[in-house]
């Protein structure tokens, strides 16, 4: 049974058993616990904690997931997989216990031919929490599973909790025997290989506190509703139903791995070495892909370098097995066949995550380069040294700040007769992800306690009347100050306020909330931002300047008019930008973020490389000649699939409901889903100015402008200061450029004849240098502090000449500088003087200690540059005794 039937058949029963199908959300959420979704669950959380009532009493959903807490270890043993689909069903207060049971008995033990999945009921395991003999006694009654084939355990198997205090509740586990020849007797208890885990069922009954049950403490209390959340495994359905032995060979995954075959040269199964990086292709390929389409781009912390780390273990992978080309591009389009047919998005998206892998692959195939190069004078200075091992300090450097990876390291040191002090790496890796720990604790701390607004969220939406007027009365439902709440508040205080409508925009969508006040007779409070609680509370947090208000006034909330009208044009702008990008640059320019207030948007999207002075004009003419054309705007609500039908552009990682709001300027100029604040015509808008483009992250560019009144205002200040420019170069403002390209040029020109002037003073030198040159045994040694402030190119330049003069002599030249508190260094030996053996690289590990500096280079030269001038005699002295020791 392939993957997707497996996918459709889950959905299928439970849809029959009265469960609201839930598209799988977005890998990336809003969700300061989480670097990516890694459970089903996860989307359901605010219904699980109770911060928001639930829109149905049973869902059903396959989530795509990613955990990467265990990178190194996919590969090397089959059981790790970065990427899965976690099929699940779910109850709130609805079924519990025995409707949970026997929903997930009847889709596995069905047969096939009547739409369930046909596993022998003989070979189904399960396990329970050892303080739940009910659920054993419901297995036991609807399914009929012997006592023989029920296993209790202990929390830390059979309870799940969140990992802070909240919801939780026992478990119970099914799973599947292989059969004897993986492994031995005994149960699930004895051998989690031969007995595989495939669907975990949780009974989320109790209220866990700062200790977890899973640790053998007690719950704090019993949730008001017993809600059910299960998850099964579609990969390790996936395994059992194709008769393979590992998900690599299942139908999702290896045609991956024989991409890798047909590229490589190399076959699957031959050996262990090469099947591990067959495996890292396989899995990294595929969520990598995933990540892309969700929004995510390569980058040095967080999401991004999660990403990067995939990619290029895939490329580094690839070129062990032998590949010789680049090969992304060839892995993104199998993915794409593969996983399109269950989201879409990797096909109409392909070009895009083919362009941001691609990039990356460039990018690291020249890091590869560079960190051959370092880890050659990293070598080398070892070696000078009469070392036989690279530092772990080194290696975490070469691994860490270069991206050179550890096995490459090891591999090359190997090569070079020399070994890797891995005990310091991998302690220095362990402080690192110690402190990644530490700040994913960080964020968990930082969630912020919503508990508090559970009740008004349950009570309902606020009602937002800002699309239609600027003022609107209202009644205060709740009064909320230092996170309490509170009946009243006096003037001198801060205090959020909860109303039950406001004109106010609450601040999303890149959009910055409304500024604006909320009064009644003898009572002010100035409002200076607006959050969403659970997307449908509006908090306005407000300081009471005039007045008291109490629970219950009726009020006049108002958004400052003229903040409102910047900020539409604002966001306005914003769209006509975005439709701009596109039609310049083309339907990969997607929207990776914004931000948009009055007079101002930035807009980020992801695009590989630097825009040219001409698209970034050609953006802005877009973008005028829209709000020019007076285009309407168009605002309606209509359902997720209709929007997307129309071609409605939505941003990565936004998790949208059901029903959305289309806002469209010119027909099909623009449409994008948004719920901000617009203006009625594009004209309304006024200028855009374009001020700049920027990069923000690997594959992520930046676009900044002016609107409006700001747009104008800018503009005279660019034609005041154009103006000045003129007047003082007497020239009319037209002929401005040419007249400052003629004053560049001449300053160049004079700048050129001053290091002409300087490098002949320099060369004048040589002479003298060669003359002061000392006889060494059978070598001449020019070891000498150059002149102050000669740069290292200057310096090259000198040696060489000086190097030069010695003719058929066998000579070294070592020249130590000073050039604003670095030493820069070359040392040259001619051919004579290697011929007895002189290398210029091994002469720098002589001096190097003594100036604080490293370097490296062939035989005949070496350069290099350290930070300790005080160090210059030294080093000189250092180098003479090395030499004579040369010399012999």
């Amino acid at each position: 049974m392939q993957t997707h039937e497996i996918r459709r058949r889950f959905l299928d029963h439970f849809l029959r058993a009265g469960h609201t199908e839930v598209p799988s959300a977005s890998l990336i959420l809003a969700d300061p616990n989480l670097l990516f979704v890694n459970a089903g669950m996860v989307q359901f959380k605010p219904y699980f904690l109770g911060q928001e009532a639930p829109p149905y009493a049973r869902a059903t959903s396959v989530q795509k997931c990613v955990r990467t807490g265990d990178i190194e270890e996919v590969g090397v043993t089959t059981r790790h997989n970065t990427f899965f689909q976690m099929a699940g069903n779910f109850a709130f207060g609805d079924y519990f216990k025995e409707g949970a049971i026997t929903l997930a008995w009847e889709l596995i033990s069905k047969p096939q031919d009547e739409g369930g999945y046909g596993f022998d009921p003989e070979r189904i395991w399960v396990t329970v929490y050892q303080d739940d003999p009910d659920a054993a006694e419901i297995w036991r009654r609807v399914a009929g599973i012997p006592e023989e084939r029920i296993q209790f355990r202990d929390g830390k198997d059979n309870y799940w909790d969140m990992g802070v205090p909240g919801p939780g509740g026992p478990c119970s586990e099914i799973y599947y025997d292989r059969g004897p020849e993986h492994g031995r007797d005994g149960g699930p208890v004895a051998d989690e290989d031969r007995y595989l885990e495939i669907w975990n069922l949780v009974f989320m009954q109790d209220i866990r506190g700062e200790l977890s049950p899973k640790q053998g403490h007690s719950p704090v209390g019993s949730l008001p509703k017993k809600n059910i959340d299960t998850g099964m495994g579609v990969e390790r359905i996936a395994l059992l139903l194709q008769g393979v032995d590992n998900v690599y060979e299942t139908d999702l995954l290896r045609p991956i791995i024989d991409k890798a075959e047909e590229l490589t040269g190399r076959s699957y199964g031959v050996q262990h070495e090469d099947d591990v990086r067959f495996r890292v292709i396989a899995d990294h390929a595929r969520t990598a892909a995933m990540l892309i389409a969700d929004g995510v781009n390569p980058g040095n912390d967080g999401r991004g370098y999660v990403l990067r780390r995939l990619l290029r273990r895939i490329v580094r992978s690839a070129r062990l097995l032998g590949a010789e080309k680049p090969v992304m591009s060839e892995f993104m389009n199998v993915v794409s066949d593969l996983m399109a047919p269950a989201y879409p998005e990797l096909s109409t998206d392909l070009r895009r995550i083919e362009t941001v892998a691609v990039g990356e692959e460039t990018a690291f195939l020249k890091t590869l380069n560079t960190g051959s190069t370092l880890f050659d004078n990293t070598a080398a200075t070892v070696k000078a040294k009469g070392g036989k091992t690279i530092a772990g300090s080194d290696a975490f450097t070469l691994h860490d700040t270069y991206g050179f990876p550890i096995d490459l390291t090891l591999e090359m040191a190997a090569e070079a007769g020399l070994s890797v002090d891995e005990d310091g790496f991998r302690a220095l890796m362990a402080e690192q992800r110690q402190r990644a720990k530490e700040d994913a604790q960080a964020r968990k701390h930082a969630h912020a306690d919503l508990t508090i607004y559970k009740e008004l969220v349950d009570r309902g939406a606020t009602e937002f009347t800002g699309f239609d007027e600027l003022t609107s009365e209202a009644t205060v439902l709740a009064l909320i100050a230092d996170g309490v709440r509170v009946p009243t508040v006096t003037a001198g205080r801060d205090v959020e306020v909860i109303l039950d409508r406001s004109p106010l925009y609450a601040e999303s969508g890149g959009q910055i909330a409304d500024r604006g006040s909320i009064t009644a007779a003898g009572l002010k409070l100035r409002v200076n931002d607006v959050q969403k609680i659970a997307k449908k509370l509006w908090v306005h947090k407000t300081t009471v300047e005039q007045g008291q208000i109490t629970e219950g006034d009726v009020v006049l909330a108002q958004a400052d008019p003229a903040w409102r009208r910047g900020a539409t044009q604002g966001h306005s702008g914003t769209h006509m930008v975005h439709a701009a990008l596109r039609q310049v640059l083309g339907p990969n320019a997607v929207q990776a973020g914004s931000l948009n207030k009055p007079g101002y948007l930035r807009f980020d999207f992801n695009w590989q490389g630097q825009l040219s002075e001409q698209q970034r004009a050609d953006i802005e003419a877009v973008s005028n000649d829209a709000v020019g054309a007076d285009f309407p705007v168009n605002t309606f609500v209509t359902d997720l699939p209709k929007a997307k039908q129309m071609g409605a552009l939505a941003l990565f990682g936004e998790n949208y409901g059901n029903e959305v709001r289309v806002v469209e300027i010119g027909g099909p100029f623009s449409t994008e889903l948004c719920g901000g604040t617009h203006v009625q015509h594009s004209s309304q808008i006024g200028p855009i100015t374009v001020l700049g483009e920027s990069s923000v992250g690997s594959g992520v560019r930046r676009v900044e402008a002016f609107v409006g009144l700001d747009s104008y205002q800018y503009l005279a200040k660019e034609r005041a200061l154009l103006a000045g420019v003129a007047s003082s170069l007497k020239v009319p403002s037209d002929e401005v450029p040419a007249r400052v390209e003629q004053l560049v040029e001449r300053l160049k020109a004079a700048e050129k004849e001053l290091e002409r002037t300087k490098m002949a003073a320099v060369l004048s030198s040589a002479s003298a240098y060669v003359e002061q040159a000392e006889r060494i045994g059978r070598l001449l040694l020019v070891a000498v502090a150059a002149p102050e402030g000669i740069p290292a190119g200057d310096l090259r330049t000198l040696a060489t000449d000086i190097r030069g003069r010695f003719g058929s002599e066998p000579a070294v030249v070592v020249l130590l500088g000073n050039a604003e508190g670095k030493v820069p260094f070359v040392v040259t030996v001619n051919k004579p003087a290697q011929e007895l053996g002189v290398k210029a690289g091994d002469l720098v590990g002589s001096f190097g200690s003594s100036i604080a500096g490293r370097g490296g280079g062939k035989p005949e030269m070496a350069q290099g540059a350290g930070s300790d001038p005080s160090g210059i005699p030294a080093g000189l002295a250092a180098v003479r005794l090395r030499v004579a020791e040369l010399a012999g």
